[in-house]
């Protein structure tokens, strides 16, 4: 066909996408500055800015107004992503006091879940399915890692993501030439931050080494002739380095002596034990306090009591009452106004939560955090597993109890106001009660195959855990951070 026939056809194209466009913007357009897109046409427009607009940053659209508004509540059902993409998991990056740095995002297109990442559409449609999820809003506005091939970044086609919060990650496996040097250069001057991930420290040094702000390093991997020369380099690096598949304290102690400063894994979720008969005093009360919730009808009078007893506790749950998460228009300044306003089951939630809050005390937010995704995805799942939805929700919540009060499940599991399958769910009974739980502490470390495995075990759709896995990251990184 003519080369010329294909131009005017293109242009054709262009001008009807161009005309869709600007009906959007003069409709949709809202005084914040912002594109609130209908969900017919939410997928067209999308594509409309991968090809045209490639300038555009994330935050000029979004796909509903939950998250200006304070809403918590997730769009439901989740957006269907405009690729295939069947697998999103989120990893967060610590520094040495327990802070989050940042997160490592992990996308497939796979339909078994294993991922290739060869194919140019496979990389249009990681990256299409990323910006309609929104990165920002999955990391909580944090940096966040995400692996890239080579055609995302020969084909620029990461430029459809924010420069100031996006680190483009290159396996040290992926063949680097000049062409692609050439283009990690004008991403890098773009605003891009370059991270060399699963560095082995190889006997040549990588091309991008001196480039590098970040340099991910899976340390178990490595020989002690290939630490040798990691810390060599480091002395010569300006990069940061992570070390990465940190899931246990001996791995989080080996990497610390290695002087590693950030950390990627799940070692914060299986702290240090304090092995004693009993559960400390000071946390008998709370546990209490949780066995009262659990009553039907509530208990009024013997809760309100209960709490105002503890002075930190009455002034958490108050602040997150009066908080974005509850959208109340008048003030709160009592825990019986509170129920009465914000009714039994609404409650029980906000209640639940101050009181893990309390119970976290100086652990890692992230151990929190990391419950609340557990919790919301038990709850949104739990139709698959004809399970139920409040009950699901208080055994993720509870799962990191241990990691909290730093005190094992075994002696925590008795106290807790929860029916016996559901406690033995808990401390790792293989039964259906356990089924979501055990799906999301696989999916949380990566584990595809065994992921998979799980799911057809207990004959839970695949695709709608991943898509429930996503609303429950949107619900918990709509959480104030600071509460």
């Amino acid at each position: 066909m003519n080369c010329s026939i294909l131009w005017r056809r293109l242009c054709r194209r262009v001008a009807v996408e161009a005309r869709i466009f600007r009906y959007v913007l003069r409709e949709n357009t809202q005084k914040c500055g912002r594109i609130f897109l209908p969900v017919k046409i939410r997928t067209r427009v999308s594509r409309l800015l991968w090809n045209l607009c490639p300038f555009l940053s994330r935050k000029w659209y979004t796909t509903d107004m939950d998250s200006m508004n304070g809403n918590v509540n997730p769009p439901s059902p989740l957006l269907k992503p405009a690729g295939d993409v069947r697998y999103l998991a989120r990893q967060p990056i610590l520094n040495r006091k327990g802070s989050v740095h940042g997160y490592a995002l992990l996308f497939d297109t796979a339909a078994d879940g294993i991922i290739d990442g060869r194919s140019r559409d496979a990389a249009r449609a990681i990256l299409d399915d990323a910006v309609l999820i929104g990165m920002d809003r999955l990391a909580g506005g944090l940096p966040f890692f995400l692996r890239c091939t080579s055609e995302a970044l020969l084909e620029q086609l990461v430029t459809v993501l924010p420069t100031s919060t996006t680190i483009l990650g290159v396996p040290e496996s992926l063949r680097v030439s000049p062409k692609l040097l050439d283009a990690c250069v004008q991403l890098r001057d773009a605003g891009f931050r370059i991270a060399l991930m699963d560095y082995t420290a190889p006997m040549e040094e990588h091309p991008l080494l001196e480039m590098a702000d970040y340099v991910k390093v899976v340390l178990p991997q490595l020989d002690e002739a290939a630490r040798l020369r990691l810390r060599a380099r480091r002395k010569d690096s300006q990069a940061v380095f992570v070390a990465e598949g940190v899931d246990s304290q001996e791995d989080y102690r080996a990497a610390v002596e290695e002087d590693f400063q950030y950390f990627q894994g799940l070692y914060f979720c299986f702290p240090e034990m304090i092995r004693s008969a009993t559960i400390p005093a000071n946390r008998t009360s709370h546990l209490e306090i949780l066995r009262l919730l659990q009553q039907d009808p509530l208990d009024l009078k013997k809760v309100s009591q209960d709490v105002q007893r503890d002075a930190a506790l009455v002034l958490r749950l108050l602040r997150l009452v009066n908080s974005p998460i509850c959208a109340i228009r008048q003030d709160v300044d009592s825990v019986e106004t509170a129920i009465i306003i914000l009714g039994e089951k609404t409650f029980r939630r906000i209640a639940n939560l101050a009181i893990l809050r309390e119970l976290n005390g100086d652990q890692s937010s992230e151990i929190l955090h990391t419950a609340l995704v557990r919790a919301r995805f038990c709850e949104l799942a739990s139709g698959l597993a004809g399970l139920d939805s409040s009950e699901q929700y208080l055994l993720g919540l509870l799962s990191l109890l241990p990691a909290m009060m730093r005190c094992p499940m075994d002696t925590l599991a008795p106290e807790l106001p929860l029916r016996l399958e559901i406690c033995n769910a808990l401390l790792g009974a293989q039964a259906q009660e356990r089924s979501l739980l055990g799906w999301i502490e696989l999916h949380e470390r990566n584990q595809c195959n065994l992921e998979i495995a799980h799911s057809k075990q207990w004959n839970l759709n695949e695709q709608k855990l991943n898509q429930f896995y996503v609303d429950a990251l949107m619900w918990e990184a709509a959480m104030p951070r600071t509460l």
